[in-house]
């Protein structure tokens, strides 16, 4: 895709104006660090989790900011152009584990009390098998996925900055290596998670701005919005009876499953997208049961209500709210330059030749807050695993606070390091993701079922990672199946989840349970719904039992209902026809009257003072 993009079309040429909104951009960011340097380093919680202070609405922007990095509208863009704006279900389908996380497990996460969720193995398990879980899942999340992670995102910077700068790929990557990530690392180990927090809100707010205003002249560039519908319907007509429509919301059901062609998503990818991907497979900021930054941001709200609103917030903006300006202009790119080898490109392309030059910087300074921000929150949440999960457990567990807070800002250091050579070494952005995706699959059921059931131990955990290790090694070394790359990888996806979920599931019966006394103190503490837990239950009468499953999974299914509604509302409004775009509209602000109206009959479990037996019938 670099070469392409430089191929296509001149570097920008930019003006004074420009270079003054990009170090404008940076001052800010810096600022914020240097002003939250203070208040993150009294102690280890400061610095982590803000000392658990946050507001719902701070958290949860930071949460939609993290996601917004800057290979998302390229990906987006990539998706569409090739599968239409069906393609999108790759991600939209996470909606489902996302409002999980809503209603069934942010009040536990923050009932927990946790500095990570790495730490959840010693709070649920133990012995030495938990001991290693903790340890282990502290390095291999905090340090090799992180950095995978942090390496993808770069490549699509790196793209970025050879394109707008008209520089060789190695002269961007030296740029993302040697300036942005460590001037991120800077204000990330100056500030900690307030300094991320407040970033992010002024990220978030430019970089809504400025795709917003990309797709507006990418429209524009097409004649309007009548203009690029009809171009649309003229090239679908053009390209013949295997041509998709790009503008539906859903796979042709009528179609073979392995059916192929342009803007057509594969049934049988559509399926699992729905029915398998978001409760099985491991992905971050869509966890099977929350974890990771999501989990993190939890951790540091104020209570329970925060917690829980926090990533309501989320879920409504990242699948409602942000998704159509990309979708927009990725819609144009199919229109404006048809029959692109890289899909991805299309987006900087209309960047570069379709938004005024006047404008041009500030949309280079939204990409950097698209890539920071996401740097940011990686560079914090992997330091909080290697220091409280692994330096702290293990290497030295007598020192005070300063101490700690000194090595989590040389471990933010070590992660800027470790992430620019992971970027030098990764081929491209795509397989970065599905790597990650892969070796994730079949896990979701251990981490939804650990709240919720009194069996599941160690051992099931650490089967079921280390079955989708394997499996996925052997998967692509074997190659077995054929089709498109999305048939490929549903079918990986199938076949790792299948064997992992049988794997730990007999291991787990094969073991033996956790000792009663921690399963006794797990339950006291974050008090999980009864019917899973009743032999235990049965020891600690003075619980009164939590019974708030069933509208717990109410509360989901109108959750899910409302930001889907909006969602597929916001886009016949923009794409016709606009009375059922209205009517859409209409039936997700009932859902979201009835969502508020099922909450509201048991409170919204905010923090109390009270016993915790007491606190178990309030849940009530």
């Amino acid at each position: 895709m670099e070469i392409l993009t430089r191929v296509c079309f001149p570097a920008m040429n930019f003006t004074a104006l420009d270079w003054t909104a990009i170090v404008a951009y940076l001052a800010v960011t810096l600022f914020l660090g240097l002003y939250f340097r203070s208040r993150s380093g009294k102690s280890v919680d400061d610095y982590f989790v803000s000392g658990r202070n946050v507001s719902w609405w701070l958290a949860g922007t930071s949460m939609v900011a993290t996601t917004f990095a800057a290979d998302t509208p390229l990906v987006v863009t990539g998706l569409v152009y090739t599968q239409g704006i069906a393609g999108n279900w790759l991600w939209w389908a996470f909606l489902l584990s996302g409002m999980m996380t809503v209603f069934l497990f942010a009040r536990l996460w923050r009932r927990s009390g946790l500095l990570t969720d790495v730490q959840f193995a010693e709070m649920r398990y133990s012995g030495k098998p938990a001991a290693f879980l903790r340890g282990f899942r502290a390095v291999y999340l905090g340090l090799l996925m992180n950095c995978l992670i942090l390496g993808w995102v770069t490549k699509a910077m790196t793209s970025i900055v050879a394109t707008t700068l008209g520089v060789t790929d190695r002269t961007a990557l030296a740029i993302c290596v040697l300036f942005l990530i460590p001037f991120t690392g800077i204000y990330v180990a100056l500030g900690g998670l307030w300094g991320v927090l407040w970033t992010d809100l002024f990220q978030f707010a430019l970089k809504m701005t400025i795709v917003i205003g990309v797709a507006w002249y990418a429209v524009a560039a097409t004649g309007g919005m009548n203009g690029l519908l009809s171009r649309l319907a003229e090239m679908r007509a053009a390209a013949g009876p295997n041509a998709g429509d790009a503008t539906s919301f859903f796979p042709d059901f009528s179609r073979r499953i392995s059916s192929e062609g342009l803007w057509v998503l594969p049934v049988l990818t559509f399926l699992v997208n729905i029915g398998l991907q978001w409760w099985a497979l491991w992905y971050p900021g869509a966890e099977p049961g929350g974890g990771g930054y999501i989990a993190q941001r939890i951790f540091s709200a104020k209570d329970e209500r925060h917690g829980l609103l926090s990533v309501l917030w989320f879920n409504i903006a990242h699948y409602a709210v942000r998704p159509w300006p990309w979708i927009l202009t990725a819609l144009a790119a199919i229109v404006l330059y048809p029959h692109l080898e890289h899909p991805e490109s299309g987006y900087m392309l209309i960047v570069s030749q379709h938004v005024p030059p006047a404008l041009r910087g500030i949309v280079v300074a939204g990409f950097m807050a698209a890539f920071m921000s996401t740097i940011a929150t990686q560079l914090n949440w992997g330091a909080s695993y290697l220091v409280a999960d692994f330096y702290r457990r293990f290497i030295k567990t007598d020192a005070d606070d300063r101490h700690y807070v000194h090595i989590s800002r040389l471990a933010t250091v070590l992660l800027v390091i470790a992430s620019a050579l992971i970027s030098v070494l990764l081929a491209d952005i795509r397989s970065g993701w599905q790597a990650v995706l892969e070796v994730g699959a079949g896990t979701g059921g251990v981490y939804l079922l650990r709240w919720y059931w009194w069996r599941i131990n160690a051992w099931s955990e650490i089967s079921a990672m280390a079955t989708a290790l394997v499996m996925t090694v052997l998967l692509r070394w074997a190659a077995p199946f054929s089709g498109t790359s999305t048939v490929v990888f549903a079918k990986t996806a199938l076949t790792t989840t299948a064997v992992t979920t049988l794997v730990w599931l007999v291991v787990t019966f094969a073991t033996k349970p956790e000792p009663q006394e921690m399963l006794l103190k797990f339950y006291r503490s974050v008090r999980p719904h009864v019917s899973g837990w009743q032999p235990v239950a049965r020891l600690a009468p003075e619980i009164i039992a939590t019974r708030d499953l069933g509208r717990n999974l109410v509360s989901w299914a109108l959750g899910c209902a409302m930001v889907y509604l909006a969602l597929f509302g916001l886009g016949r409004v923009l794409l016709g026809p606009f009375w059922l775009g209205l009517a859409l509209l209409t039936a997700s602000a009932i859902c979201a009257g009835l969502l508020y109206s099922n909450i509201s009959r048991t409170g919204w479990s905010g923090e109390s003072q009270a016993p915790s037996h007491a606190m178990g019938a309030a849940e009530n």
